[in-house]
């Protein structure tokens, strides 16, 4: 919680497997300096994001076989207007977890570390720009079942409600046989 902002990173994005493919969506950021902590980033909601995302989520998985069991989890985080991108991220975090019944409590930092000293950081480990993403060794995306599957292929890495509305209570099973350490 004690880190700048990032612009361009999953702070603030997603991508979720729509009719034409991957599609990303952005919640945008009211403009911020350039070392804004990642707390006091704001959310913008001049551009009706919030109804463009639903719509995309409904076009992308009202099909799949767990969309209805878990649409209204999600859509109340539409229907709110959170003040900063971080309460809602930590707020979705808690569902997902949740959702997926696994039980573990995030902690955030207490102050900021350049090098954490007793925790794994992956600050950098993962971005939507290939060329800044670090390789993740332990980690290998297992596939599953896809709605646009059949046009596309299967897409890994795509946002966890991708994950929950194909695969329901399976989802969390499929993220463990997708650490190497636990094949």
């Amino acid at each position: 919680q004690f880190e700048n902002y990032q612009k361009q990173s999953y702070r603030n994005r997603c991508y979720i497997y729509g009719a034409n493919g991957k599609q990303c969506l952005v919640i945008p950021i009211k403009k911020q300096g350039l070392k804004t902590p990642v707390t006091e980033a704001e959310i913008d909601y001049r551009y009706g994001w919030q109804k463009i995302h639903l719509k995309s989520i409904e076009s992308a998985y009202m099909l799949s076989a767990f969309y209805e069991y878990y649409t209204d989890d999600f859509r109340k985080f539409y229907e709110k207007e959170y003040r900063f991108l971080f309460t809602l991220n930590m707020e979705l975090l808690q569902l997902i977890l949740s959702l997926m019944d696994i039980h573990n409590d995030p902690e955030t930092t207490k102050s900021w570390e350049s090098i954490p000293i007793n925790y794994i950081d992956y600050r950098q480990s993962i971005h939507p720009k290939a060329r800044l993403a670090l390789p993740d060794d332990d980690f290998n995306p297992q596939p599953y079942q896809q709605v646009f599957q059949e046009r596309y292929g299967f897409i890994p890495n795509l946002s966890v409600i991708d994950l929950l509305f194909n695969e329901g209570p399976l989802a969390a099973e499929v993220l463990k046989k997708s650490v190497k350490s636990n094949e």
